[in-house]
């Protein structure tokens, strides 16, 4: 059995944190810790929608995602300056879209827009699964926020969404993929599942050797139990009072 750098077993988590209320002005927030991997995710709430969708009473959920200029190792230039479009950023933000508007009637949401911002703090590999994890608890109280102030009558949100990376790192299946392992992983995934453990989405790469449907098999089962474990710990943190003053309330 390969020794992973971390000490952890296969099959198990980094330590996982959920703070909400992180930030005083947005609808949702959401500090979220995947082991030294950072992300902070606010949600703002719109009462408009992009023209596709307009007059058709309907809503939309979209992300927006950034690494901040030290989050890694060496300090690379903010998104802003570039002249060339961060087409890594782009691609990730909407992976976070398509998975938090699965957990949306977003003919229930009405016709308003809920933009997801996930900014990366600080990079340990896992940056877009720990924004979709994060990002689905900041969209509920984005949404509950709503229902408070009497712009929801009910909420629209119909079911919890996680996400988790696995791979093969020296031959053996592991959950949860820090920078270490992820450099040096034959093949790894990014397992995007809902409650019910229907999959939303999966992103993989196989680098080491061609990925065997034995081997995805084994992988996707194991992303799911650790989505499972990820769920409970969104319900647990959604169950308890907000970290800090949320916005209209002491």
């Amino acid at each position: 059995m390969a020794t992973r750098p971390s000490g952890r077993k296969s099959d198990e988590l980094r330590p996982i944190h959920l703070v909400r209320g992180f930030t005083r002005h947005a609808e949702g927030s959401v500090l979220v810790s995947f082991g030294e991997t950072r992300v902070l995710c606010t949600a703002s709430v719109e009462e408009r929608v992009p023209a596709f969708l307009r007059g058709k009473n309907r809503g939309w959920v979209t992300a927006e995602y950034a690494m901040l200029p030290r989050s890694t190792h060496t300090r690379h230039e903010r998104a802003s300056l570039r002249s060339r479009p961060d087409t890594r950023a782009y691609e990730i933000q909407r992976l976070i879209g398509r998975a938090l508007r699965a957990s949306v009637d977003l003919d229930a949401l009405g016709e308003r827009t809920v933009i997801l911002d996930c900014d990366v703090i600080q990079a340990d590999g896992g940056t877009r699964v720990a924004a979709i994890t994060g990002g689905y608890v900041a969209l509920v109280d984005a949404v509950q926020h709503l229902m408070r102030d009497h712009r929801l009558s009910h909420s629209p949100i119909h079911g919890a969404v996680a996400a988790v990376s696995v791979g093969l790192y020296r031959g053996e299946a592991v959950l949860d993929l820090d920078y270490a392992e992820d450099a040096e992983a034959e093949s790894d995934l990014n397992v995007v599942m809902n409650e019910l453990g229907a999959l939303i989405e999966i992103q993989g790469t196989a680098e080491g050797h061609a990925l065997r449907r034995d081997e995805l098999d084994r992988l996707v089962d194991l992303a799911e139990q650790g989505i499972q474990t990820l769920i409970r710990v969104q319900r647990d943190c959604l169950s308890e009072t907000p970290d800090a003053p949320r916005p209209g309330h002491s």
